[in-house]
C-alpha cells in the first residue's frame, strides 16, 4: 500500500478532480490518495467522483483554509 499526495491548492474546478482522475490510473487496490484543494466546490465534486468511481472517501477535513481528503482505492 502506498500513499500519493496531491496539492491542488490554487486550482479551480474541475482541475482538482482531473488531477485525481489522472492519478487514479496509477493506483493499486488499497493505495491511498491524499489531496488538498481550496476550490469552493471541491468537497461536493470529490464526493460525487468517489461515488461514481466506487472509491472509498475516508475523510474530508478543513485545514488551513483548504479541504484535505483521503481516498482509498
Amino acid at each position: 500500500m502506498s500513499v500519493q499526495i496531491i496539492d491542488a491548492r490554487g486550482l479551480k474546478c474541475p482541475q482538482p478532480i482531473l488531477k485525481i482522475t489522472a492519478n487514479a490510473i496509477k493506483m493499486k487496490s488499497g493505495d491511498i490518495l491524499e489531496i488538498t484543494a481550496d476550490c469552493a466546490t471541491f468537497e461536493n465534486d470529490l464526493r460525487d467522483w468517489c461515488s461514481r468511481s466506487k472509491k472509498m472517501l475516508m475523510w474530508v477535513r478543513e485545514e488551513a483554509g483548504a479541504k484535505k481528503a483521503q481516498i482509498q482505492f
